[in-house]
């Protein structure tokens, strides 16, 4: 028996993929047509044995979350539960304070994967990985170029046993190019270590405050309280993978995701992909487009397109790297590159809306997505174009590398700007 824990955190303060989370929960942000945490539970269920699935994390439940978590559980036969953190806990004291419903039933092991990675999820390899050499802790790593990975939490593992030796993160000179991916596989013993660290803040925190237990006791950080500290006893090992894999920190870096998800339906989901047919649209590389989307005959869309329900898209629009959300129109002659066109916004016919990508460098194998901040010196950097919701831009506008904030109706042209 076997179960899987999501986390999908929060909503925090300066978080780079405003103003996207302002109208759903980031993890309910569509990703090549399907939720984001979709693709995380779509890998879950697909492995053997494989019992329940459980959400952590802070936010409210309210309906779109409770309307998919419903969903989500028809579609896949599993039980899919949301856990409410009281406090953000961290990425490890959400795993403690659920402890009982996380080991509820007697699971063999149980898979831990933070919501904004983007993966093909090798679990499968994992769990085989852990059966032949079971331990607490297994981390999926990959590798990154030497200056990437001072972003990441980094590995020296033994290449022999795979032991991890040595763990970092966010190191300030080089230490590996083997770093965390977000997903692990931890069996039932791994809670041990995190009471361990509950108990030693709790008994720190007495000692400042004797008023009773103090509330930080229960925020754990996963790869500073556990990773680090028990490196090279013989607990941590990694399974390193050659898949696709990146996280989705910025709006920039949920586009990059989209692709490689498109990319991946050729295997995994080949009928989420457009076809071209004769009177369609003429569709380059990999396309999903709604069932509920109007896309006149004339338009070009690829690669890498998303068209969310009940879009709709007009005569002679181009459309190229990018993700439309519901109920979005593209007028005619509309021409749309590296943006992501916000819920129920208007682009007008002849209008021009084009963003700069920030993509790794595809001359280095294992360079990934840098999430970078938007801003520098006070100046938006060029990156992709991003609409917020009921955005209207009247005809024949030239945006470019804009962020448009939601309700907002433009009068002419922009570049490289906030518009409030």
């Amino acid at each position: 028996m076997l179960k899987a824990v999501i986390l999908i955190g929060g909503p925090q303060k300066g978080t780079r993929f405003r103003p996207l989370s302002f109208e759903v929960p980031k993890p309910l942000f569509p990703v090549a047509g399907v939720p984001m945490i979709q693709h995380h539970i779509e890998a879950c269920a697909q492995v053997p044995g494989m019992q329940e699935i459980l959400l952590i994390g802070f936010y409210q439940p309210d309906e779109p979350l409770t309307r998919f978590l419903e969903a989500a559980q028809q579609e896949f036969n599993l039980p899919i539960r949301y856990l409410q953190e009281f406090v953000p806990l961290g990425t490890g004291g959400g795993l403690y304070h659920f402890r009982d419903q996380i080991l509820a039933g007697g699971p063999e092991a149980f898979f831990v994967l933070n919501a904004d990675v983007c993966s093909d999820f090798p679990l499968s390899a994992m769990l085989d990985a852990y059966r032949h050499q079971p331990h607490p802790f297994l981390l999926l790593g990959t590798t990154a170029n030497r200056t990437q990975s001072l972003n990441y939490g980094c590995i020296v593992e033994n290449p022999q046993t795979h032991e991890v030796l040595h763990y970092v993160e966010k190191p300030s000179t080089f230490v590996s190019d083997v770093i965390n991916c977000g997903i692990y596989l931890f069996s039932p013993e791994a809670l041990k270590p995190l009471r361990d660290v509950f108990q030693r803040n709790q008994q720190d925190g007495q000692q400042e405050d004797s008023s009773g237990l103090w509330p930080g006791a229960g925020t754990i950080r996963l790869e500073q309280d556990v990773f680090s500290a028990l490196a090279g006893q013989g607990q941590i090992y990694v399974h390193l993978t050659d898949g696709i894999w990146s996280q989705i920190k910025s709006a920039g870096s949920a586009l990059y995701a989209s692709r490689l998800y498109l990319g991946q339906y050729q295997l995994t989901h080949p009928e989420r992909l457009a076809k071209h047919t004769p009177g369609g649209p003429r569709i380059r590389g990999n396309v999903y487009i709604h069932p509920t989307a109007k896309v006149a005959p004339s338009a070009v869309l690829g690669p890498n397109v998303s068209i969310g329900e009940g879009v709709t898209v007009g005569e002679g629009v181009r459309l190229r790297e990018s993700i439309v959300l519901h109920g979005a129109t593209l007028q005619e002659h509309t021409c749309v590159l590296h943006t992501i066109v916000g819920w129920g916004s208007t682009v007008g016919r002849w209008a021009r809306v084009e963003g700069t990508p920030n993509d790794p460098n595809p001359n280095d194998p294992r360079a990934h997505m840098d999430s970078e901040s938007l801003f520098k010196d006070g100046k938006l950097l060029p990156a992709i174009t991003i609409l917020g919701c009921r955005v209207r831009i009247p005809a024949e506008v030239l945006i470019l590398n804009s962020i448009v904030l939601p309700h907002k109706e433009l009068s002419r042209s922009f570049t490289n700007q906030i518009i409030l």
